[in-house]
């Protein structure tokens, strides 16, 4: 029997609260893989670091680094700061470029997309939406992300999609709740992130009865974006991640929502079954935004 001779890559997803980090190519997922709290930048750049190379040790050298992040970053090539962080509210990230960090300690070339974009292109490459052309991937956990691939490419222009931080129509029943962004306050993230339940009714959907309003008010808000992305951008298939999601009941709620709030209007998705068959979760094996950090290391790799 031949050993596997094919190109090995590190993979980062790189999240507000924890990183994820993995040896292994897309297709044929990771060999290994380290899991590690955000804490201050240095600290958890050299944890990653360290997995790397002793990973290489054992698995053989990497090809390429794809890196996936929250934000917002630089992802202008011909910046200066290509690859760091900006104006995030996370203490001690703003201006912390781990593209750069990771490929003067490893020496490969290091592509960095937005995480919503890494999940965006691993769910249309090998999830739920494959074979489609236009794709929007979702995350409602402990913010509100939106990540756009068409023909096979991230969407990304004068920055990149910030799509969370959209204003939406205030649900009736969300009373005075002032909402959570630091910077807009009643924003999507503001209003149906995870932390923005906890905060509007003391707990998490998983922890409140089936019949509480919450459930009501979140599929409002998701099914709004659903409805504004379909307005927009046009999408063959929107997928839905993110913790929040793991309320099963929450999904036909959400799909619903985005027909109402259509009115019949996109004709396309007048019928139920569209929806069904074009609103969907995950369809990874694994973390999406893992497989698509993957895809970008091939990329960098040309």
């Amino acid at each position: 029997m031949t050993s596997d001779t094919s190109p090995l890559y590190g993979a980062i997803e790189a999240g507000g609260t924890k990183m994820v980090c993995g040896v292994g190519a897309a297709r044929t997922g990771s060999r290994a893989t380290f899991r590690t709290d955000t804490r201050a930048p240095e600290a958890t750049v050299a944890a990653m670091i360290a997995f790397f190379r002793e990973a290489q040790g054992r698995h053989g050298p990497l090809a390429a680094v794809g890196i996936g992040t929250f934000g917002p970053v630089d992802l202008d090539p011909a910046s200066p700061d290509y690859g760091a962080i900006t104006t995030t509210p996370k203490p001690g990230w703003p201006g912390t470029n781990m593209r750069r960090m990771l490929a003067e300690a490893l020496g490969v070339p290091v592509a960095i997309d937005t995480d919503v974009n890494a999940a965006a292109l691993a769910e249309a490459r090998l999830g739920a939406a494959k074979g489609r052309n236009s794709v929007v991937y979702a995350t409602i956990g402990t913010g509100v992300g939106i990540g756009i691939v068409v023909g096979g490419r991230a969407i990304t222009g004068y920055g990149h999609p910030e799509g969370g931080h959209l204003l939406v129509r205030r649900h009736a029943d969300h009373g005075d709740f002032a909402g959570i962004c630091p910077y807009h306050g009643d924003c999507l993230e503001g209003l149906a992130s995870g932390p923005a339940i906890k905060a509007a009714w003391g707990a998490s959907l998983a922890e409140l009865p089936e019949d509480h309003p919450a459930f009501a008010i979140e599929a409002d808000y998701l099914g709004q974006m659903c409805a504004s992305l379909i307005l927009t951008v046009a999408p063959e298939h929107i997928v839905l991640g993110g913790g929040v999601m793991n309320q099963e009941r929450l999904l036909p709620m959400i799909r619903a929502e985005t027909l109402r709030r259509l009115a019949g209007y996109a004709a396309l998705w007048s019928d139920p079954a569209v929806a069904d068959a074009r609103i969907t979760l995950p369809g990874c094996t694994e973390p999406p935004g893992l497989l698509g950090a993957y895809l970008l290391a091939e990329q960098a790799r040309g």
